[in-house]
Protein backbone atom coordinates (compact mmCIF):
# COMPACT_ATOMS: atom_id res chain seq x y z
CA UNK A 1 0.00 0.00 0.00
CA UNK A 2 1.33 3.40 -0.98
CA UNK A 3 1.53 6.12 1.64
CA UNK A 4 2.62 9.71 1.13
CA UNK A 5 3.43 12.07 3.99
CA UNK A 6 4.19 15.75 3.46
CA UNK A 7 6.26 17.86 5.82
CA UNK A 8 8.01 21.20 5.98
CA UNK A 9 5.13 23.63 5.65
CA UNK A 10 4.93 26.75 7.76
CA UNK A 11 4.69 30.53 7.84
CA UNK A 12 7.07 32.68 5.81
CA UNK A 13 7.18 36.30 4.74
CA UNK A 14 6.69 37.33 1.14
CA UNK A 15 9.94 37.04 -0.76
CA UNK A 16 11.16 34.25 1.47
CA UNK A 17 11.83 30.58 0.83
CA UNK A 18 10.45 27.31 2.09
CA UNK A 19 11.07 23.65 1.28
CA UNK A 20 8.34 21.05 1.56
CA UNK A 21 9.05 17.34 1.39
CA UNK A 22 7.12 14.17 0.63
CA UNK A 23 8.07 10.81 2.11
CA UNK A 24 6.91 7.75 0.18
CA UNK A 25 6.36 4.23 1.45
CA UNK A 26 5.04 1.21 -0.44
CA UNK A 27 5.95 -0.32 -3.76
CA UNK A 28 8.99 0.76 -5.72
CA UNK A 29 9.14 4.54 -5.64
CA UNK A 30 10.61 4.93 -9.09
CA UNK A 31 7.58 3.19 -10.59
CA UNK A 32 5.73 6.49 -10.11
CA UNK A 33 5.76 9.90 -11.63
CA UNK A 34 5.27 12.35 -8.78
CA UNK A 35 3.49 15.66 -8.50
CA UNK A 36 2.73 18.59 -6.25
CA UNK A 37 -0.66 20.25 -6.09
CA UNK A 38 -2.05 22.98 -3.87
CA UNK A 39 -5.42 24.14 -2.66
CA UNK A 40 -6.14 27.62 -1.35
CA UNK A 41 -9.22 28.37 0.77
CA UNK A 42 -12.35 28.43 -1.37
CA UNK A 43 -10.51 27.24 -4.49
CA UNK A 44 -9.99 23.96 -6.29
CA UNK A 45 -6.87 21.86 -6.13
CA UNK A 46 -4.40 23.09 -8.73
CA UNK A 47 -1.28 21.66 -10.28
CA UNK A 48 2.07 23.04 -9.15
CA UNK A 49 4.85 20.76 -10.42
CA UNK A 50 5.59 17.22 -11.53
CA UNK A 51 8.67 15.05 -11.97
CA UNK A 52 9.28 11.89 -13.96
CA UNK A 53 10.22 8.52 -12.51
CA UNK A 54 13.94 9.05 -13.01
CA UNK A 55 13.83 12.73 -12.10
CA UNK A 56 15.08 13.65 -15.55
CA UNK A 57 11.97 15.55 -16.59
CA UNK A 58 10.11 18.24 -14.70
CA UNK A 59 7.00 20.22 -15.43
CA UNK A 60 5.70 23.40 -13.77
CA UNK A 61 2.62 25.54 -13.65
CA UNK A 62 3.22 28.94 -15.22
CA UNK A 63 2.47 30.62 -11.91
CA UNK A 64 5.50 29.01 -10.21
CA UNK A 65 7.92 28.59 -13.10
CA UNK A 66 11.31 30.10 -12.26
CA UNK A 67 10.51 30.25 -8.52
CA UNK A 68 9.84 26.64 -7.55
CA UNK A 69 12.01 23.56 -8.13
CA UNK A 70 10.84 19.97 -7.79
CA UNK A 71 13.32 17.17 -7.12
CA UNK A 72 13.33 13.56 -5.99
CA UNK A 73 15.74 11.12 -4.39
CA UNK A 74 14.85 7.58 -5.44
CA UNK A 75 17.37 6.10 -3.01
CA UNK A 76 15.62 7.78 -0.09
CA UNK A 77 12.05 7.54 -1.42
CA UNK A 78 11.51 11.26 -1.10
CA UNK A 79 10.44 14.21 -3.21
CA UNK A 80 10.90 17.88 -2.42
CA UNK A 81 9.59 21.22 -3.59
CA UNK A 82 11.92 24.17 -3.08
CA UNK A 83 9.90 27.37 -3.12
CA UNK A 84 11.68 30.72 -3.53
CA UNK A 85 10.42 34.27 -3.93
CA UNK A 86 7.19 33.28 -2.26
CA UNK A 87 4.10 35.43 -2.72
CA UNK A 88 0.94 35.71 -0.60
CA UNK A 89 -0.97 34.01 -3.43
CA UNK A 90 1.17 30.90 -2.88
CA UNK A 91 -0.66 30.39 0.42
CA UNK A 92 -2.35 26.99 0.29
CA UNK A 93 -2.29 23.43 1.51
CA UNK A 94 0.33 21.60 -0.55
CA UNK A 95 -0.23 17.97 -1.49
CA UNK A 96 2.09 15.41 -3.00
CA UNK A 97 0.72 12.74 -5.30
CA UNK A 98 1.90 9.60 -7.11
CA UNK A 99 0.97 8.60 -10.66
CA UNK A 100 1.39 4.98 -11.77
CA UNK A 101 0.56 5.73 -15.39
CA UNK A 102 2.81 4.78 -18.27
CA UNK A 103 3.24 8.28 -19.64
CA UNK A 104 5.40 11.15 -18.47
CA UNK A 105 4.73 13.62 -15.65
CA UNK A 106 1.28 15.11 -15.88
CA UNK A 107 -0.60 18.14 -14.60
CA UNK A 108 -3.96 16.35 -14.66
CA UNK A 109 -5.24 15.76 -11.16
CA UNK A 110 -7.27 12.72 -12.21
CA UNK A 111 -4.12 10.94 -13.42
CA UNK A 112 -2.80 10.63 -9.89
CA UNK A 113 -3.53 7.49 -7.95
CA UNK A 114 -2.29 8.30 -4.43
CA UNK A 115 -2.34 11.47 -2.35
CA UNK A 116 -0.84 12.70 0.87
CA UNK A 117 -2.74 14.55 3.59
CA UNK A 118 -1.17 17.92 2.80
CA UNK A 119 0.95 20.51 4.56
CA UNK A 120 -0.01 24.15 5.11
CA UNK A 121 2.11 26.90 3.57
CA UNK A 122 1.25 30.47 4.57
CA UNK A 123 2.96 33.48 3.03
CA UNK A 124 2.42 36.77 4.82
CA UNK A 125 2.59 40.12 3.03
Amino acid sequence: QVQLVESGGGLVQAGGSLRVSCAYSGRTFNNYNMGWFRQAPGKGREFVAAISRSGGRTYYADSVKGRFTVSRDNAKNTMALQMNSLKPEDTAVYYCAADAGIYGPTSRRDDYDYWGQGTQVTVSS
